[in-house]
């Protein structure tokens, strides 16, 4: 008898609960909002989907989009520098208005004297960058006109004349072989006037190429992921700090070792396995 009068008790109380709450809801009002939620929701969707009409455009009013090369209007200069474009055909590569194809074109680059003027005001990667007359650099691999005052090429753009402000290897004369003012003292700690002097010069991949000093490497970021190595990034700082010259003298002491290491390890293990062999 008890446990049924707990049991009515509780069944008393949960309703009075229940009546409160639905009361506490139709003074908020909230009894009609969700009625008109489940009616928007339970009301059945039209089986007509909108379908957008397709309206073609109409092109034939309007002008067509020409390239102005092809109507023979002047290239339109952007800012200091502009490009003229030549050829033995005729003016500006062309024939009685039709445009010379099949022949070679020079390229003839036209900077203002206010541009040329800072060309000189970092003279060790250049302050210029120039497509045509620029020779890139291979580590930084800027593509700049040099800072010295008496190239002849960057100062005239005269493409006949070497870049002394470059390096050029006397054997391989390839890009490899050439290095910026700053970048060949940082990498390599040699100065321009002293392989400007030297007319025998070797890069660092002929060096090692040629069995002169293996362990002289290239350090920039190409040659050193063909090594499956990681790139140094900006390591002068860390080099200076540990008494090196350059970047490439810390490598070749770090090569250096890991040679020596290698080969103590190799004599260490002989010993041994001639005696297994014996045994």
């Amino acid at each position: 008898m008890g446990r049924l009068k707990a049991k009515s008790d509780y069944e008393e109380l949960r309703k009075a609960r229940i009546s409160e709450n639905q009361a506490r809801l139709a003074s908020l009002g909230l009894q009609k909002t969700i009625s008109e939620l489940r009616s928007l929701t339970s009301s059945p969707k039209s089986d007509k989907t909108h379908v957008r009409k397709y309206c073609k455009a109409d092109y034939s009013s309007t002008p067509l989009r020409r390239s102005s090369r092809l109507i023979g209007k002047p290239p339109s200069s952007q800012g200091e520098l502009s490009y003229l474009e030549y050829s033995d055909g005729g003016e500006n590569g062309k024939e009685n208005g039709v445009l010379v194809r099949g022949k070679r074109f020079l390229r003839r680059r036209q900077i203002s004297p206010e541009t040329l003027a800072r060309r000189c005001q970092s003279k060790g990667r250049g302050s210029l960058y120039d497509p045509v007359y620029g020779i890139c650099c291979h580590f930084c691999r800027q593509k700049k006109l040099c800072g010295e005052e008496d190239c002849k090429r960057c100062s005239n753009l005269d493409m006949d004349q070497p870049c002394v402000g470059k390096t050029d290897c006397s054997i391989c004369h390839s890009s490899n072989g050439i290095l910026c003012r700053a970048c060949l003292k940082v990498r390599y700690g040699e100065e321009m006037e002293e392989v400007r002097a030297n007319k025998e010069w070797i890069c660092p991949h002929c060096m090692e190429d040629k069995g002169i000093n293996p362990y002289w490497i290239c350090n920039s970021s190409l040659c050193l992921k063909k090594r499956k190595m990681v790139p140094t990034g900006i390591a002068i700082f860390r080099a200076r700090e540990m008494g090196f010259k350059s970047v490439a003298h810390q490598l070749m002491d770090k090569l250096e070792q890991a040679a020596a290491d290698k080969n103590k390890r190799r004599c260490t293990d002989t010993p041994s396995l001639v005696n297994k062999n014996i045994v």
